[in-house]
Order: structure tokens, then C-alpha cells, then sequence
């Protein structure tokens, strides 16, 4: 959780393949409640492309996997396990807007990938409406706190998330 302290309950009902419906409970942060599932659905997603591809390193594969568990842990509340904007925000939060599709980032880009824009929303924050707070925390400040103001730390977790997103892209 971004917030020290913050407890958030989100109640998700998921469809298997054999098509029977679960619901879970998730508390606190999502690592812990989804496990690795992040990390093997990215790792298999990599090993998915054709053979002409060049295979990623180990370094690309553990940064794309450091990605999907910040993600995990601090986006898939409001954005949703896939980010495709389905995640309640907590029900402590004053959020009113539902949050982006983060999977049509490169559609919505006219077919190329945002890169300098993801990250400049991730480091600074979206534009403020004009009453009340944005409702996405600016990661670059909690970053910086959390990491003690280590600007290469702060730059490849920002990397590393623009990459997992770049990742699950609808194709």
C-alpha cells in the first residue's frame, strides 16, 4: 500500500477456466494475497512471443517482474489485477472517477506506447481537477520517501512499472 498503515479490503469474484465463479477476499497488500501470480503471468507472457524475438535477459525479465509486483501491491486496488480499471478504490477513499484502462494505453496513443507520458504521471502526478485532490498518488514523491531520496532507485521502479505496463497491452 502507498499509504504506512493503510488496511484496504476489496472483494473480487473471478471466472476459472472450468467457468465456476470465486470470491476472495484480499487485505492489505496485494503480493501477499495474489502471491506470484503476477510474476508467472509475466514470466510466461515473455516466454509466449515467437522464436524470431530475442529471449530477454535475466535482469529484463526480474526488472518486468519487480514491475508487476508494484503493481500489484499499489495499482491493482483501484486499477484491478489486469488494469483494466475494474478495481473499486478503498471504500476509505473520497475517489468518485472510475480509474483509466491501463491495457489501451498504446490504442489510445494512436498504436505507440506512451512511454515519456507513463512516466511523467508515475514521477508527478496527473493534472489536479479543479476542486478536491487528483485521485492517483504521485509515485515520484512516495518513491523518493520511501527510498530516501535515491533518484536511481525512484528511476528504475518507475522503469520497471512503465515496462510491466507497456507488457499488458491489448494487442
Amino acid at each position: 500500500m502507498w499509504e504506512p498503515g493503510l488496511t484496504t479490503t476489496l472483494d473480487r469474484t473471478t471466472v476459472g477456466l472450468s467457468g465456476t465463479m470465486s470470491t476472495f477476499r484480499f487485505r492489505g497488500s496485494f503480493a501477499r494475497a495474489v502471491g506470484g501470480a503476477a510474476t508467472l503471468g509475466v514470466l510466461a507472457a515473455l516466454g509466449a512471443g515467437s522464436a524470431a524475438q530475442q529471449k530477454p535477459s535475466e535482469a529484463e525479465k526480474a526488472a518486468l517482474a519487480a514491475g508487476a509486483k508494484f503493481f500489484k501491491e499499489n495499482c491493482a486496488v483501484c486499477h484491478g489485477n489486469d488494469g483494466k480499471g475494474n478495481g473499486p478504490p478503498p471504500t476509505s477513499s473520497s475517489f468518485t472517477e472510475l480509474p483509466p484502462d491501463l491495457t489501451t494505453l498504446t490504442k489510445r496513443h494512436d498504436g505507440k506506447f506512451p512511454d515519456a507520458y507513463v512516466e511523467s504521471v508515475l514521477r508527478n502526478g496527473v493534472p489536479m481537477p479543479d476542486h478536491g485532490p487528483a485521485e492517483m498518488p504521485v509515485w515520484g514523491l512516495i518513491l523518493k520517501a520511501t527510498t530516501k531520496s535515491d533518484e536511481a532507485k525512484v528511476t528504475q521502479r518507475i522503469k520497471n512499472l512503465t515496462d510491466y505496463l507497456r507488457s499488458i497491452q491489448e494487442k
